[in-house]
């Protein structure tokens, strides 16, 4: 153990200091996939929710190609095709003359937040499903519509009831975010392969990355728990 913590070191120059920037990077990609997640699958959910024969046809089979192809191959498909067809259609419309760099950390985002933004489109409808119409028909007989019923009355009844999910898509996405690594992206566990390969000390370095996710997890329960008890302050509870 001793020697392990040797290995580690400490100062910019360590591995500790490296394993500290995939961590944060890990956050910051697992933050920033959840907003792009949440924001796609609010969209998704309301196109469903729509009716409309041929943009609910289309969301449908968004949601069941995210959901049945296995992630890691999603995210390679839509990392590197993502780049191709982003870097043409800039060449195309005259902003770019020659192949350009797409920023790996953007591109993580926005992979992981596509791949989420499926799930987030399940929870968020079927707890709008749930809310009773009786609640909807009562708001729109007092003349409340639109935006105004949405923030409301949809969005705080709808919250309670999609907390639960909505948790379990974070956990979900800091896991998620640790597949970016087979795209060679710096993030967490691609910090640790770089360490256990440099000091062939692999059992140790993946054990230590195993309780920064953790470790991770536990700061993340406590603040959801929270956050779910406070939304849920004015809903009854069973006895």
């Amino acid at each position: 153990m001793a020697a392990f913590f040797t290995t580690l070191g400490w100062g910019q120059e360590s591995w500790a200091y490296q394993l500290f920037i995939g961590a944060i990077t890990t956050i910051e990609i697992s933050i920033g996939a959840f907003v792009v997640g949440l924001l796609i699958g609010t969209f998704v959910a309301w196109v469903k929710l729509s009716g409309r024969t041929i943009p609910v046809a289309i969301a449908n089979a968004y949601s069941t190609i995210c959901r049945s192809i296995p992630e890691v191959l999603l995210i390679i498909i839509l990392f590197y095709a993502g780049q191709s067809a982003l870097t043409s259609l800039l060449v195309s419309v005259g902003f770019a003359e020659n192949d350009i760099a797409i920023s790996g950390f953007a591109a993580a985002i926005v992979v992981l937040g596509l791949v989420q933004g499926a799930y987030a489109s399940e929870i968020i409808r079927g707890a709008i499903v749930a809310i009773p119409k009786g609640q909807i028909e009562a708001a729109s007989a007092y003349g409340i519509e639109g935006f105004g019923r949405f923030r409301r009355i949809i969005l705080p009844m709808m919250l309670p009831l999609a907390i639960g999910g909505l948790s379990n898509l974070w956990m979900a996405i800091i896991k998620d975010s640790a597949l970016i690594s087979v795209v060679g992206y710096n993030e967490l566990l691609f910090a640790t392969k770089q360490a256990a390969g440099s000091t062939k000390q692999y059992f140790a370095f993946f054990l230590f990355a195993a309780a920064i996710y953790y470790a991770m997890t536990l700061v993340s329960n406590a603040g959801l728990a929270a956050l779910e008890r406070r939304i849920r302050r004015w809903t009854p509870r069973a006895i």
